[in-house]
């Protein structure tokens, strides 16, 4: 049987080398300075970039994004293929359905229920408890 490594790296444009390490549940590529918790899920071909928090019990399942500075709370769930922009907060036990789209420091708040496919803006905000096709 042959072992997976721990780690993968990637080249950017710029030359910069980014190190993701595998979570050991789920096994997600996580950035070295992300803060994800041991009893997060990280889906194998998810991503946290750097600087983000993924709290406990935390879901981020198959394909989906974490971005830079990015905190996922307590027992939120970021749906396959969803991406969860720069400096974005999901609150604790937000549903974000598959592909769902949160703009850059975009606020979800607490126990918010996203469909599939909806888009909360750039700088977007909904309050806790409220359920949303589409933020404005």
């Amino acid at each position: 049987m042959q072992k997976r490594k721990k780690y993968v790296e990637f080249e950017e444009n710029n030359g910069t080398v980014l190190r993701y390490f595998r979570h050991e549940n789920g096994g997600g590529l996580i950035d070295s300075s992300s803060e994800v918790d041991p009893t997060a899920f990280v889906e194998s071909s998810a991503y946290v970039e750097s600087g983000a928090t993924v709290r406990p019990r935390a879901r981020v399942l198959t394909g989906a994004w974490v971005d830079r500075d990015a905190v996922i709370r307590e027992d939120a769930v970021v749906g396959s293929a969803a991406h969860v922009g720069p400096r974005a907060v999901i609150g604790r036990g937000a549903l974000l359905g598959p592909r769902v789209k949160v703009g850059a420091d975009a606020r979800v708040g607490a126990g918010v229920r996203l469909a599939a496919d909806a888009t909360v803006p750039e700088r977007g905000r909904i309050p806790s408890q409220r359920t949303a096709r589409h933020a404005a």
